[in-house]
């Protein structure tokens, strides 16, 4: 009979963005597979994504279990249910293993997992204490994860910051650093587009100047302040193109008009050409307050097109020159920073390949390797 692996988190863009790999890896192990999410939480996904990911799943051979997972830790009601479904499913199929991801989900699994057999392997991508972050986040946060490190087999941590304070403070009984989820860098590299066709397609002109986000339309990803630094450029060749929705975006776009650079700024929401929109563009721009690993900056490294980013735990691990980081709240450091990407792209060639160079460390080849090791010696 085989071993049975448990793959959990609060919602499934968790499981389809970063942990498919794991998953092909589990296979080819020959674990039988479940993944249990809140599969109705479509969170950044749409209903059409989710409907896809699921066959996927199927088509794989993996188990899917419906668990209403809360998306904060005040929802008590959600909590209960959850922790008493899933410790219910956990004593029911005696797994060997189980990795959970995502604060809720890795709370609830970590408590539902204790006294049984099963390891525990708890990823956090991007702990919500960090230097620089609410001091809310740090009361709430930070005594909840040391807490629940006492239950936890496997810590990995994807970012130096939090893989620092994880070994020093944190009582898991391993802690690793992993560098990410891994991407596929040669995939990405083998991409063919047409760049002037496709920027023809988006709308941007010949000599347009075109900088690109990706990422959910929210707080966290700070998207303002480029629209704010490009109101201050006052260059109306540049375009900023956002791929990604959310709830800021109606806001995002009065923004724009209120600056008057409406005309120049283009929400595409959700698209499954980003890496071909990431070679067409100029500049990519990633402003986020806040990060673990963050696979959108990986892919545009990968792309080997100019990144300017905040100066933000997560971001500082793949760039670290700082000619192309910037303060999050500074408006004038990052206009400072994209006008002189502005003028400088033809000589952005050497960091670029400097760029493409480092982030191979983060191919899906490296991380699989860990992954494999982590798994093999959780599962004795």
């Amino acid at each position: 009979m085989k071993k049975k692996f448990l793959m959990t988190a609060t919602v499934p863009s968790m499981i389809g963005q970063f942990n498919m790999e794991n998953i092909k890896l589990l296979l080819e192990m020959d674990y039988e597979v479940h993944v249990a999410c809140n599969f109705e939480d479509r969170s950044v996904w749409t209903e059409e994504r989710v409907s896809e990911f699921k066959k996927q799943l199927t088509n794989m051979g993996v188990k899917k279990i419906q668990i209403e997972y809360a998306r904060t830790p005040y929802d008590i009601p959600k909590l209960v249910r959850s922790y008493s479904e899933l410790k219910k499913l956990i004593q029911r199929e005696k797994y060997t293993c189980l990795h959970c991801h995502t604060p809720v989900a890795g709370m609830i699994a970590r408590l539902a997992a204790k006294g049984t057999e099963t390891k525990v392997i708890y990823t956090a991508h991007g702990f919500h204490f960090y230097k620089g972050a609410p001091l809310q986040n740090w009361l709430l946060y930070y005594p909840v994860e040391k807490w629940l490190s006492r239950y936890t087999d496997v810590l990995i941590t994807i970012n130096k910051e939090d893989y620092q304070r994880a070994k020093k403070k944190f009582h898991a009984k391993e802690t690793k650093y992993i560098p990410g989820v891994g991407i596929d860098v040669e995939k990405i590299q083998a991409v063919q587009v047409d760049r002037a066709k496709k920027r023809a397609e988006l709308g941007i002109g010949e000599g347009d100047f075109l900088m690109l986000s990706v990422g959910e339309l929210s707080k966290r990803k700070n998207h303002q302040i480029v629209i704010e630094a490009l109101a201050k450029l006052k260059d109306k060749k540049i375009k900023y193109i956002i791929c990604g929705q959310g709830p800021l975006k109606d806001k995002l776009e009065q923004l724009a008009e209120k600056l008057g650079v409406k005309d120049q700024l283009f929400l595409l929401g959700f698209r499954t050409d980003v890496i071909e929109i990431c070679k067409s563009s100029d500049l990519f721009v990633f402003p986020s307050l806040q990060e673990g690993l963050p696979v959108a900056l990986m892919e545009a490294m990968s792309c080997k097109t100019v990144v300017v980013c905040s100066k933000v735990r997560g971001n500082v691990d793949l760039i670290q020159n700082d000619t192309y980081l910037f303060e999050p709240f500074d408006i004038p450091d990052i206009t400072r920073k994209l006008e002189f990407s502005v003028q400088n792209v033809q000589k952005s060639n050497c960091i670029v390949h400097q760029n493409y160079i480092r982030i191979k460390k983060n191919s899906y080849i490296n991380v699989s390797i860990k992954m494999r090791d982590i798994y093999c010696q959780t599962s004795r």
